[in-house]
């Protein structure tokens, strides 16, 4: 075990744990982010992504000693009250059906027009390709970021 602090959502918090342990383990179980999902537990489907320092990261596979001291954005800290832009887009394209994969897919697309606010099909397929959606939303979710990025969440 070895202590290390975290800062979620701009909230420094001491965690002592193992250092290999899963990020996604470490906000869900010690420090009570549930919004980040388990879904496959080896990278493959996106619903743990978290942004640390800035770009997405999937917490499943993140090593809790590789990020001691880093900034790590969680689904709860993009907005507390769905007032992001995206979280609003996503509302108003009725993107969610069960809901499993949005924070992880919300937390990508959030990621990529951080760094391209306008981006085109290719850059939205690119930056979620390697998220899965069960419910098939796919279409939608890509009309969510194009709504999000021209400044019409609702």
């Amino acid at each position: 075990m070895a202590e290390l602090t975290l800062v979620v959502n701009g909230r420094s918090q001491a965690v002592d744990v193992a250092p290999d342990t899963p990020l996604l383990w470490v906000l869900r179980d010690a420090l009570g982010y549930t919004g980040t999902k388990y879904g496959c537990g080896m990278s493959q489907c996106g619903a743990c992504t978290v942004h640390v320092e800035g770009v997405a990261a999937r917490s499943c596979v993140t090593p809790v000693g590789t990020v001691d001291g880093k900034k790590i954005t969680t689904i709860e800290g993009l907005s507390a009250d769905r007032s992001h832009p995206l979280q609003q887009a996503w509302i108003a394209e009725q993107v969610p059906q069960c809901g499993y994969c949005q924070s992880g897919m919300l937390m990508s697309a959030s990621a990529l027009l951080a760094k391209k606010p306008r981006p085109t099909d290719a850059d939205i397929d690119d930056a979620l390709g390697g998220h899965i959606c069960r419910c098939g939303t796919y279409q939608r979710i890509r009309r969510a970021v194009h709504r999000a990025a021209e400044g019409g969440g609702k």
